[in-house]
């Protein structure tokens, strides 16, 4: 696991995040302004986008945006709203692109965790500007992917693991430990509560110590662009 921040140089916040072989690129951008619906309320607005770019596995992936793509960008768009202040970004729109470069498993998980040390890193930079009061998040986000595979729990599940678990999940959680979503399913046998709660706590240990890897690197802010 790394977090390599200002990947790019464009965007006011980049971080190029790696779990194992999965390689995603996320971008934090300022836009023009927020969507017809929020305007004159006094809030912002952070959204996402999500694609895997052709090379990024085996078979070469078409240049379109699927029915997995919305869902898992709207994912990724409600995870990071979670840890973010609306309402202290006034009219301001922040898109988070994730872009993923290699795909071994766990792309949306490895997105979230990127895209919040890209969108931290954006709104460090609004602050040094003058562009906001103080950063609009409450606290640090995390996601991780776990599941059951030949009977036992495992973490951070790479693609040939992925495809034949029996049990499939995807945490979402803040520093604090809450939870922000947790996606879940039998891919063949049901499972009871124990194997829920082993795969939670498994889920748990693994977010904690990515917050930890966070933490570590915002603790010194962005390089300055001026």
């Amino acid at each position: 696991m790394s977090f390599q921040r200002d990947f790019t140089e464009m965007a006011a916040g980049s971080c190029l995040v790696t779990f194992g072989r999965t390689r995603v690129l996320c971008t934090a951008s300022l836009g023009d302004g927020v969507p017809p619906w929020l305007r004159n309320t006094g809030r912002g607005w952070v959204t996402a986008e999500y694609s895997m770019l052709p090379g990024s596995s085996p078979e070469r992936i078409r240049r379109r945006t699927s029915g997995r793509d919305q869902e898992i960008q709207r994912l990724i768009a409600r995870s990071l709203r979670a840890v973010v202040d609306l309402e202290a970004m006034p009219e301001m729109e922040l898109t988070v692109d994730c872009d993923v470069l290699q795909a071994d498993g766990g792309t949306r998980t490895a997105s979230i965790c990127g895209g919040f040390v890209a969108l931290h890193d954006a709104f460090t930079r609004m602050v040094a500007a003058g562009d906001l009061k103080a950063s609009p998040i409450t606290e640090e986000l995390a996601a991780i992917s776990v599941g059951i595979v030949d009977g036992a729990p495992r973490l951070d599940l790479p693609y040939v693991e992925d495809s034949t678990a029996e049990v499939d999940f995807n945490v979402v959680m803040t520093g604090s430990g809450r939870f922000v979503e947790v996606q879940g399913t039998a891919e063949g046998q049901a499972f009871d509560r124990s194997q829920l709660d082993a795969l939670v706590d498994l889920a748990t240990g693994g977010i904690a110590d990515i917050v930890a890897a966070q933490r570590d690197i915002l603790s010194t802010p962005p390089a300055d662009r001026s």
